[in-house]
This record gives structure tokens, sequence and C-alpha cells, in this order.
């Protein structure tokens, strides 16, 4: 049976990765990016070049604004990106970004009668943000199917998070294996027009610290 699935797609190393999985398990892939007002506007480039050349079945980008909340340095120019590594929640975590952007992708699936989305958020090397933890990740699982008519007459949705237990180092070392090209992606949260990364960023700092570990080039392009 033809099996769809919503792919959430920013263009960076994590999300290329696991659209590169889905389709290794036969979905056929929808990407979904979001255009929310972020300071690191190049990577919806970077989705737009991944989603081609990895053979997505199609590309949608959702437009909203956050920046007329605000609340986070990549919503607000106010707040700078943090450079240096902190404690707890950084200021780069954008307030219920998460739960907004499956939300809309749970509205995309019903309409495809799709029972899959995935999703690349990790646990392992991250910032500690919290809707990418395994406790979020199924309590909207189990949201999505008490809130939804599919849900409703048993047609059960399903969250896919296959990086969340993967090292930043596993995670390009699979993704790798699977033909993904990561020189496209834009993973900095203050790249360039161009998509040139910062190299200091949090974002940055663990995209090296994978490459490293990995023992695979950095492709990356920086300033």
């Amino acid at each position: 049976m033809t099996k769809h699935a919503i792919v959430l797609l920013s263009g960076g190393l994590d999300s290329a990765t696991v659209l590169a999985i889905a389709q290794r398990e036969g979905y056929i892939c929808h990407a979904l990016s979001f255009d929310y007002g972020q300071r690191h506007y190049a990577e919806l480039a970077a989705a737009a070049r991944v989603a081609q050349a990895q053979g997505a079945a199609e590309h949608r980008v959702f437009k909203m604004d956050l920046t007329m909340f605000g609340g986070s340095s990549l919503t607000d120019n106010n707040i700078a990106v943090p450079e240096m590594p902190s404690e707890g929640i950084p200021s780069t975590y954008v307030p219920a970004r998460n739960t907004i952007m499956l939300s809309i992708a749970l509205a995309w699936a019903e309409v495809l009668n799709s029972k899959a989305i995935f999703i690349g958020v990790n646990a392992v090397d991250y910032s500690g943000y919290p809707d990418c933890r395994p406790d979020y990740i199924a309590a909207f699982e189990r949201m999505a199917n008490l809130a939804t008519r599919a849900g409703v007459e048993g047609q059960d949705l399903h969250i896919h998070a296959p990086l969340m237990r993967l090292s930043k180092a596993e995670i390009i070392q699979l993704g790798t294996q699977l033909g993904v090209d990561y020189a496209s992606t834009v993973s900095c949260y203050q790249a360039d027009e161009q998509g040139r990364a910062c190299g200091v960023c949090d974002s940055c700092r663990l995209r090296q610290q994978g490459f490293e570990q990995a023992g695979i080039a950095d492709a990356t392009r920086y300033r």
C-alpha cells in the first residue's frame, strides 16, 4: 500500500537525515518547512535544495510570524545569539515552536490521510530544548489521536522521531550512508544570506563536534 508521510524539513543536518530515513522506510514524503520570521532565513533555501535533491514528492513552506511574540534570539533581533556555552535552556529556544509546527503538520496529515509525521528532534547532542524530549513527542502523539477525526475513527497517527537517541556523530554517519549531501544543509543560527555559518553558535558547535567524532570531513561553508 502507498504510505504518505509529512516530514518537517528545516534545511538543517538533522531534518535532511530524517527525510532520507522516511524515504528508506518506503514513505512518499511531503516536506514541510516554516517561514516564521527566523533570523537564520537561509535555512529555507537549504530546505528547498534538500527537498529537490532527495526527491521529496512536494515541498511546502508555511508562513507565520512568530516575531510578533519574540522571546527568542531567533525571532527577536534585540536578543543576541549566544556564542558561548551557557547553563540551562538557551535563548535560541523559540517558545512552543515544535508544538506549533507539529500542529500544522497534523492538519496536512489529516488531509492526505497520512498516518505518519517525521521530525528530527534529538535528546542526546542537543541544546536542551524542552520540546525535543521523548516525553514531549509521546504526549503530542497522544493528543493528536484524541484531537483528530482520523484518531477518533481509529486511524492512529504516529510521530516518528528516529534521531531521538542518536548522537550527532551517529546521525551524520547514518545520513552519509543514506547519501545525504550535508554541504547543502544549513544549521547555523545566524547564517548569512549565502548560507555561510558563523562557526561559533550552539548549533555550529554541535555540528562541528559531530563531524569530528564521526571521522567525516565537514563540508560546511563558514564565513
